[in-house]
């Protein structure tokens, strides 16, 4: 194997420490309009960009992070979306560029199907570890996100799911 080959799986090493970052949440994809339909409300120009929406018949959610620990001291970081009460989304909103951001606790469901494991609406809990980063899912009483969250997963469990 070559030094730019994982000893442990085989892969290309740029295929670890990898970023995916989902447009939008499952919920907005089931929409015939997705986020073109009428009133929604995204925080930057695009669904890609933004870090808060909200969609009539789908509801509020937040950008949040999922770090997920491969074995060898690998990582993969989900750009995932967090579900949220309507009524949280302008406090949230209010706080996201201030210094009150770092206390911010934002208490949802899992928007996002997160390969192997699936995960939908699993609830969960994220917040603040960085105030330059957006929120980290951080707990949940989901057995299933609680071992995604804690445990080091070897690479064939893994990166086989992610998009090339």
């Amino acid at each position: 194997m070559s030094a730019d080959t994982c000893p442990s799986c085989g892969r290309a090493l740029d295929a670890h420490d990898r970023d995916i970052r989902f447009t939008l949440p499952d919920p907005v994809l089931d929409l015939p309009d997705q986020e073109r339909t009428p009133d929604t409300w995204l925080s930057h120009g695009t669904p890609r960009e933004s870090v808060m929406m909200q969609v009539p018949g789908a509801g509020a959610f937040v950008r949040v992070l999922l770090p997920v620990q491969l074995d060898g001291g690998y990582r993969v970081t989900f750009g995932a979306w967090l579900g949220i009460h309507p009524a949280q989304l302008q406090p949230t909103f209010a706080v996201w560029w201030e210094p009150e951001y770092v206390d911010l606790r934002l208490e949802g469901f899992l928007a996002n199907k997160i390969a192997p494991w699936g995960l939908l609406a699993a609830p969960v809990i994220a917040t603040v570890r960085n105030p330059d980063e957006t929120p980290y899912l951080t707990e949940s009483p989901d057995p299933a996100l609680t071992a995604v969250l804690t445990n080091t997963w070897p690479h064939e469990k893994v990166l086989p799911h992610l998009p090339d």
